[in-house]
């Protein structure tokens, strides 16, 4: 992985593959290639350890030019980010190959193509695809006839883009399990692992299915199923801008998509909510006799979108009196289950193409729950249709990797949920009023919460020289806890950690010295006084206290505890509300460090990989 670009046009495409992978450098990448066959029939490549603008430096220098060609930007998983393991690979000169995913056999067929006198430049498992392709058309099969052989022959997650210097203007893709898109063209066609690659150039889109194979060429597209059979995939048209993946007058992605939040909840919410009730047909025509149903729920995801999972078993199981399970998507994937009756599945996940969530979306197929429902940003994803019931976010695109604007949207989305199902168990309709009007004024809530940017920028101050930060919060406000510690340690590096404050004496105690600023979230609600009591063994400990705390609590600022006030939420969506300073926090942090805040070392954005 991570980002794949490919065209075949009249036009020179060069520019359009460099575009291309800008527009996707937010996934985040350790290096940049392109291969493009010129018109003798010569497919030629550069690579670049770094940033795209390296690989731009070096075309500068030894331009490519051509009608057919293949670009990629990789995240290091097999062999270092040097310009040898950097995509596209190439076998003999003859096939050029782009990828994304995990070929989980390569080690046996690149012993295989060894023996039968194959050589190999790198260490990653995507150069055995391309000697794989070779070997075959060697054989006598085209390019087409010799991609579906290949990847009948391999385990494992795939996107690919393939090319052959003697089949100019052609390009066969494929996917199994990472997320490939076909864009349409007058006269060109494209290949590329995100629409926003291509929007440039085209809001006309083909997504192709599990295990399909397409033959894309100047004027016409062929796609063929796992089986070999022609297939009719459906056009979807793009509603996403061109504009909506640019800073505008932000510093960086992450800051602006953190404004974007008040706008992004009220979207999220819009035409779902009555004055005093959640909407009951939001979910699909299908979720009433579904819901009617349910006795219980799982929900599954990965890093961010758990956090928003462990917040709503806090709601499921107090607001709407269901027993709510939350499990990290790869570790449920990899463990027997027992499942009740009456389970929903639930997914979580901004990119909707999670490797782990959806493994265990298609796992959980198969052990008896009742229905799947999945709550996502990216109406085309993977996830979203394989899933019975659907909420989508309305973020809007999300480009910086630390996720900000669709995670409160999850929460907003969750809380829709409960109330949905709470009402058939434990939620009066009382609860759900006090609910409902709480979502109401939850984007006006967040825009008060941002006004606070320039005293959070002034705190932040105080973690540039820092190595290590504990984050506190009790019940539901723990998970928040946590989703602060993974903020500033995504994008700061510093080392951050994440307890519910009663478990201090525990152990986490005997890390609080003056050098380990402390961070506590403090909403007006019922645990309130034990975490006062909590964050008074910081203080007897000599530790340095910030404390967001809704205004309505009284704090006493003095030496080592330093008190922001928030504005007053109700109880249920006060998680979202106290997010937003934390995400603040880390941001500013990150910025007075010096760090990449939008594309963090080590880090991609859609992790399509296990």
């Amino acid at each position: 992985m991570c980002g794949i670009v490919g065209a075949v046009a009249e036009r020179d495409v060069a520019r359009i593959l460099l575009e291309g992978l800008k527009r996707l450098e937010y996934r985040g990448y350790d290096s940049a290639g392109m291969a493009i066959a010129d018109d003798a029939g010569r497919i030629h490549r550069r690579r670049a350890v770094g940033k795209v603008a390296s690989l731009e430096a070096a075309l500068a220098e030894e331009p490519l030019a051509g009608h057919t060609g293949i670009a990629h930007t990789r995240w290091a998983t097999h062999g270092r980010p040097t310009d040898a393991n950097a995509h596209p690979h190439m076998a003999r000169g003859q096939v050029a190959v782009v990828h994304n995913g995990i070929i989980e056999n390569y080690e046996a067929l690149r012993r295989d193509l060894e023996g039968a006198g194959y050589t190999f430049e790198s260490q990653t498992d995507t150069e055995v695809v391309a000697n794989q392709v070779h070997r075959h058309m060697a054989s006598g099969a085209d390019l087409l006839a010799a991609v579906q052989a290949t990847v009948a022959e391999l385990d494992g997650a795939y996107a690919l883009g393939v090319m052959a210097a003697d089949e100019p203007g052609r390009l066969v893709a494929a996917r199994r399990g990472s997320p490939l898109v076909i864009g349409l063209g007058i006269g060109e066609h494209f290949i590329a692992s995100d629409v926003f690659a291509l929007l440039p150039v085209t809001q006309r889109f083909v997504f192709l299915e599990e295990g399909d194979v397409a033959d894309v060429r100047r004027e016409t597209v062929a796609i063929h199923d796992r089986g070999g059979k022609q297939v009719e995939r459906p056009e979807r048209l793009s509603e996403v801008s061109p504009d909506a993946v640019e800073r505008g007058g932000y510093r960086h992605f992450m800051l602006k998509e953190i404004h974007e939040q008040s706008h992004a909840l009220a979207e999220t919410l819009e035409g779902r909510l009555s004055r005093d009730a959640v909407l009951p047909e939001i979910f699909g025509p299908d979720a009433r006799p579904i819901f009617d149903r349910l006795q219980r729920v799982q929900i599954v995801a990965c890093g961010t979108s758990y956090h928003a999972g462990l917040i709503a078993r806090y709601w499921f199981e107090s607001l709407a009196g269901l027993p709510c399970d939350v499990e990290v998507a790869s570790e449920f994937r990899y463990r027997r289950h027992v499942v009740p009756d009456g389970t929903l599945f639930v997914t979580i996940s901004q990119s909707g193409e999670t490797a782990d969530t959806l493994a265990a979306l298609r796992e959980a197929k198969n052990l008896g729950f009742a229905a799947s429902l999945a709550i996502c940003n990216v109406p085309e994803s993977s996830l979203v249709r394989e899933s019975d019931l659907v909420l989508m976010t309305r973020a809007g695109p999300e480009i910086g990797v630390a996720s900000t604007k669709a995670f409160t949207t999850q929460l907003a989305g969750l809380l829709l949920l409960v109330a949905a199902l709470g009402r058939r168990h434990a939620l009066t309709a009382e609860s759900e009023a006090g609910l409902v009007a709480a979502l109401h004024d939850l984007p006006a809530a967040v825009e008060r919460v941002l006004a606070l940017e320039p005293d959070i920028a002034d705190l932040a101050e105080r973690f540039v020289d820092k190595r290590h930060s504990l984050f506190l919060g009790r019940g539901a406000q723990y998970p928040v806890a946590l989703e602060g510690a993974l903020k500033l340690k995504e994008i700061s590096y510093i080392h951050a950690e994440a307890y519910p404050a009663g478990e201090l004496k525990h152990g986490p105690l005997a890390l609080v010295d003056a050098d380990m600023p402390v961070v506590a979230v403090a909403p007006n609600d019922e645990l309130l006084e034990k975490l006062k009591s909590n964050l008074q063994e910081v203080e007897a400990r000599g530790g340095e206290l910030l404390v967001f705390a809704d205004d309505r609590v009284q704090f006493t600022p003095r030496d080592g505890l330093t008190v922001l006030a928030v504005p007053s939420v109700h109880e249920l969506v006060a998680p979202l509300v106290f997010t937003v300073p934390l995400q603040l926090l880390a941001y500013h942090v990150a910025v007075l460090k010096g760090t990449d805040v939008d594309k963090p070392r080590n880090l991609a954005k859609s992790v399509t990989v296990e």
